[in-house]
């Protein structure tokens, strides 16, 4: 592949410096690495290299199309860098801890327990720094797609310009996914505080930790931090934490963190952080207007997320947008430019990796092939891995209450289900709703400690319109927790047992009976 001679592009710093971040800058973000001269045009860019659009590059690729990836950051975007991947290695670490620690219920008895922070997060890189090799430019390179890193920015309806090159293409895709939202509290920006994009460089644990911010990433990392030793204070404005989740399942998640030592408060409100030389002083007003304040060593702003819309030129490309909700897409996931699609978390309130995979699929098919896929017709769940994990997907209670549906709700207690007795993780549940008189499925969610391996039972029937009732044919292994799920099954198929069709079956067998005794 021809290169510019000397347009090496700017290094990307990852810190900290150590043999694992070399090892996944060498992979996402090559120091000496040479921007090719552009093959213009070509049938698809890509502006962004996270899940979406590597998916969107790799697909365009393997079918014979000519692609550019631009990416100004790292390969692999948010998810493998500062998301999934390393906060599920955390996570792991502290579910290990919590084990040991719990063993005694299970006969098991041991010493005095010791907290390796250090040797914690340099697994954590190390493994990071593993899986970057199936994100990596010289990956991509091999399957035929041009990458380009540095900064993209539209220069019309059909041109991207980067590091001094243009692209032009026949159709586009913007990928750039989010960032952490931080909110406009007066003296956070000079309290030096973190987010998902700063705390995985930690060394060192904080003693005390405090997260502003009860979601799904304030509540793992609230967890995860409070097992491994900090002393974790967790604020949530909403009445209760994990607001877009069944409350019932919220309340759970809510306990086990108080359990693991998490002090958490919900309804408040922040007033200000102050600061005091290294410490940082969080002053808030709880649900009943009482006035607190919280010392910790450091803060993670854990918040939501804000699409990357900045920078891009989406004015000079015709694309319309908005900074809170993203770029603006059609069902088939269209900008207002023909020519440019958007997928992931710029444009989705879905903001997770499987969405991202997802909307990028349907975007090829839209894009390159004229399809007519929508986005609204896929069923998307989700998984916040507390321990226990909330899975979910499609409706809660109160979100079809709203919508004008009228439901009817299974719930299945783990307490009931055998494997969950024997494992010792009896708090949760399977709960579904079913239009009502029908076994059709608007939504479901598990709290379990794999409930994330569970969902995808619910999703299947949801996906391929069965109804709750299939779950009665499915032979499920026993014992599994999954039993749960094949539960609520059974109990929708009690509910067609009406009076009249038991009358009737009544009378059925005493006929039989009669038959027989002639």
């Amino acid at each position: 592949m021809a290169v510019v001679p000397h347009a090496i592009v700017s290094a990307v710093e990852v810190l900290p410096d150590d043999a694992h971040n070399a090892r996944l800058l060498a992979q996402a973000h090559p120091r000496d690495w040479r921007n090719p001269i552009p093959r213009n045009p070509y049938n698809l860019v890509v502006i962004g290299a996270g899940p979406a659009g590597l998916i969107a590059a790799a697909g365009a690729a393997g079918l014979g199309a000519r692609v550019a990836l631009v990416e100004r950051h790292l390969m692999g975007g948010d998810c493998l860098n500062y998301g999934c991947v390393p906060s599920k290695a955390l996570l792991r670490c502290a579910t290990a801890w919590a084990d040991v620690r719990d063993a005694s219920q299970y006969g098991v008895h041991h010493g005095d327990l010791q907290v390796d922070f250090g040797a914690i997060m340099e697994r954590l890189r190390r493994l990071r720094a593993d899986l970057s090799a199936n994100d990596a430019v010289q990956r991509f390179t091999a399957l035929g797609v041009d990458v380009f890193l540095g900064h993209g920015r539209f220069a019309g309806p059909h041109a991207l310009d980067v590091e001094g090159q243009t692209l032009t293409f026949a159709r586009a895709v913007i990928a750039t996914g989010s960032h952490a939202g931080v909110p406009p509290i007066p003296g956070l920006a000079e309290s030096g505080y973190l987010t998902n994009e700063s705390i995985f460089a930690l060394t060192e644990r904080p003693a005390r930790l405090g997260v502003i911010g009860g979601g799904p990433i304030g509540c793992e990392l609230a967890q995860a931090l409070q097992r491994l030793g900090s002393q974790v204070t967790l604020l949530e404005a909403d009445a209760h934490l994990l607001p877009r989740e069944d409350a019932e399942a919220a309340a759970i998640v809510h306990q086990a963190l108080g359990r693991d030592g998490v002090q958490v408060t919900v309804g408040a409100k922040i007033a200000e952080v102050a600061t005091r030389g290294a410490l940082k002083i969080v002053r808030y007003t709880d649900a009943a207007g009482q006035l607190g304040e919280a010392v910790m060593d450091a803060l993670l702003v854990a918040t939501g997320r804000v699409p990357n819309v900045e920078g891009l030129g989406l004015e000079e490309a015709g694309v319309m947008y908005d900074r809170r909700l993203g770029v603006q897409v059609d069902a088939r996931l269209r900008t207002t430019n023909p020519r440019i699609f958007a997928a992931g978390d710029v444009c989705s309130r879905y903001q997770f990796t499987h969405a991202a995979d997802a909307l990028a699929r349907l975007v090829l098919a839209n894009a390159l092939f004229m399809g007519r896929q929508k986005a609204p017709a896929l069923t998307i769940p989700w998984c916040t891995y507390t321990d226990p994990q909330i899975a979910h997907v499609g409706l809660t209670a109160a979100q079809a209450e709203a919508a004008g549906l009228v439901v009817t709700t299974f719930v299945q207690p783990l307490h009931e289900v055998d494997r969950a007795v024997l494992d010792g993780e009896t708090e949760g549940f399977a709960k579904v709703h079913v239009k009502q008189g029908t076994g059709t499925i608007v939504g479901a969610t598990i709290v379990a400690r794999h409930a994330g391996e569970m969902i995808g039972l619910y999703t299947t029937l949801m996906t391929h319109k069965l109804g709750l009732g299939a779950l009665t044919r499915l032979i499920q292994p026993y014992p599994t927790q999954a039993e749960a799920v094949r539960k609520t099954g059974d109990a929708y198929q009690r509910t067609r047992l009406t009076p009249f069709v038991k009358k009737l079956m009544v009378r059925w067998f005493a006929w039989q009976r009669r038959r027989l005794a002639r």
